[in-house]
């Protein structure tokens, strides 16, 4: 066998076998996947910026809104998405964990140093806001109402 002919029958075994794992690749990711749209925005309670806390997302899927969820922490009442990872958009169920962000100690470690909880006490118990989110890059703020 020549050396050409053995470089052909290569190139077809790696083509055959290599082949069923790119079309099994290609069709990953993009056409089963929903957009996702990034979004920021303000969250406040009682007029005031939400010192720290926890923004997530839930599609409402009783509302037949389906998808992945999203979150975002909350600093000085600001929330931004990661990039690509945002709401896919449409009803959803908003979850709000906030905290006043003074940090005190809880407990102490074995050596007696003390063990901080840095984001400090709850400011409200958790709450659950029904929002229709927009289907584009956006800012939505929220108003967590009074407990």
């Amino acid at each position: 066998m020549t050396s050409d002919h053995r470089v052909q029958n290569r190139l077809r075994f790696c083509i055959a076998a290599y082949l069923p794992a790119i079309v099994v690749l290609a069709g990953c990711g993009g056409q089963g996947d929903p957009h996702r749209f990034d979004l920021s925005g303000t969250v406040c309670y009682n007029g005031r910026p939400v010192p720290v806390g926890y923004i997530e997302f839930a599609p409402d899927t009783t509302q037949g809104n389906s998808g992945p969820g999203a979150s975002a922490d909350i600093r000085d009442g600001r929330y931004c998405t990661l990039p690509g990872r945002g709401t896919i958009g449409g009803p959803h169920f908003v979850s709000v964990l906030s905290f006043d962000g003074k940090p005190y100690p809880t407990a102490q470690d074995i050596q007696g140093h003390p063990i901080v909880n840095p984001m400090g006490n709850p400011l409200f118990k958790t709450a659950v806001i029904k929002a229709d989110l927009p289907m584009q890059m956006a800012v939505y703020d929220f108003e967590v109402p009074k407990q």
